[in-house]
């Protein structure tokens, strides 16, 4: 079976150092089947008497009542009440939050606990990003985009982010929940109403188990709020976890004050990018979105899951899912919208690997040295990729981020803070897949001026409207 929790196939690693490139579990390990706290069946069923084990198949709720604790037993009916009563949208995102803050509170696998964040902490976190945005200032032409610097523990990071996730992960469980109402021949639907509706409540169940348990390992290692490259945070809001810093800096070697300075200069670069390039978040989510329409589902396989049925073992119809149910279509669209994507989220990246770089290099002495770790971070499929690709079948690959970060850096030689930055003012504007492949030739090219062209739109438009005065007429 897959470890890869929607059945995606994740992509082939690129890696530039040998090991580094080997695939790390995305959820921690040592938590059973995937990294799942709850052994191999997610809902915690399987190892109930009757449910699935010997001899307990011909009456599994006498076994259960013979010799479950009470207790467990009340907790096992209340889980799967809450999966067969859910109504909401294509994810039970109550239990996805409260799955992930269950493991948030298990800790990490070095044993580290959550904890509430003191005054000390806050305060450092708080000069860190006002020293950053001070020294971001000389090396981009865009302001600041942090009204507020916050510490978060790694509980109020998942409350936090939760929302962004879902408009990520929505639109790829939404294609699973319509097929699985698709499956039935379409005479039988109006009769089986009833079990579609518990099929789909099931899986919005199921979606919410692997992304709380994807979400709640990954804040135990994320240091910020845009570790993917995405604004997963409230705007406006620079954020930083003081535990998982100090955890990240452990063994580097270097002053804790310039590790956590260097995070806060990416942090609040990522903030500048998506505060002052307003298309830029719908962009990437939408691109999202695009790859999700083009995701086509095996209906075979889940006609086979959905005829063995049993709601005393919800754990099947996960267990279907995983084996490589989901793929994407293999079309000129949805290799498009990969394309897309992918090259969206590295121009993010580079820029803020490159604006960081040339306005830490000449003040902290071990610059050189964090960029290259969070590089390797990323080549060696660090958490925040790796959650990624597992919730959205996608993965970010580290030979972009790099193609990316160079080629920003030669525009700024070429065309100065200014020149660069102001690609970013449209999208059409921005380098595009075949660009990263041939920095110089995009570097030298010519480019239209987006900004007169709307700005002469936008006057001719004036100029038509019969209410603005002289202009009208």
């Amino acid at each position: 079976m897959s470890d890869t929790p929607f059945g995606f196939g994740l992509p082939p690693e690129e890696p530039e150092n040998g090991d580094e490139g080997k695939k790390k579990d995305p959820a921690g390990g040592g938590q059973g089947s995937g990294g799942n706290p709850f052994g191999a069946n997610p809902f915690g069923f399987g190892g109930l008497p009757g449910m699935g084990g010997p001899g307990g198949a011909d009456n599994p709720f006498a076994a259960m009542f013979g010799s479950l604790n009470p207790n467990d037993l009340g907790a096992a009916f209340q889980q799967l009440g809450q999966m067969l009563s859910y109504e909401g949208g294509p994810v039970n995102w109550d239990m996805a939050k409260q799955i992930a803050r269950q493991v948030v509170a298990q800790g990490t696998a070095d044993g580290t606990k959550d904890a509430s964040v003191g005054p000390a902490e806050k305060s450092a976190v708080e000069e860190a990003v006002r020293l950053a945005d001070l020294w971001l200032d000389g090396v981009t032409s865009l302001p600041s985009g942090a009204s507020t610097a916050v510490a978060w523990s790694r509980a109020e990071w998942v409350e936090a982010t939760l929302p962004a996730w879902q408009q990520l992960v929505d639109p790829v469980a939404e294609r699973v929940g319509s097929a699985m109402g698709d499956v039935l021949p379409e005479e039988m639907q109006a009769m089986a109403g009833p079990l579609i509706g518990m099929m789909r409540s099931m899986g919005g169940a199921m979606f919410g188990q692997q992304i709380g348990q994807a979400v709640g390992a990954l804040a135990g290692e994320v240091v910020g709020s845009t570790d993917v490259g995405l604004p997963l945070g409230p705007a406006g809001r620079a954020a930083l976890l003081p535990l998982n810093i100090e955890a990240f800096g452990k063994d580097l070697g270097v002053p804790s004050d310039e590790v956590r300075l260097y995070l806060a200069l990416r942090e609040a670069a990522h903030q500048r990018l998506f505060a002052h390039v307003p298309w830029l978040r719908a962009h990437l989510f939408g691109a999202v979105e695009g790859y999700a329409r083009g995701i086509k589902v095996d209906t075979s396989k889940l006609e086979e899951a959905v005829g063995q049925l049993d709601p005393t073992h919800p754990e099947q119809l996960q267990e279907a899912l995983q084996q490589g149910m989901f793929q994407p279509e293999d079309t000129p669209e949805q290799k498009a919208a990969l394309a897309r994507l992918e090259t969206a989220l590295a121009l993010v990246e580079g820029w803020v690997d490159a604006v960081v770089h040339e306005a830490a290099k000449s003040r902290l002495t071990s610059a050189d040295a964090l960029r290259e770790t969070l590089r390797r971070r990323r080549a060696s499929g660090g958490p925040a990729e790796q959650t990624f690709a597992t919730l959205i079948g996608l993965e970010l690959r580290p030979r972009r981020l790099r193609d990316a970060a160079r080629l920003w850096a030669s525009l700024t030689d070429a065309r100065g803070v200014d020149g660069r930055d102001g690609l970013w003012e449209h999208p059409d504007m921005l380098p595009t897949a075949t660009d990263l492949d041939d920095p110089d030739g995009f570097v030298h090219r010519e480019h239209l001026d987006f900004s007169e062209l709307d700005k002469m739109l936008g006057e001719a438009a004036k100029g038509e409207n019969p209410e603005d005065g002289d202009a009208g007429k």
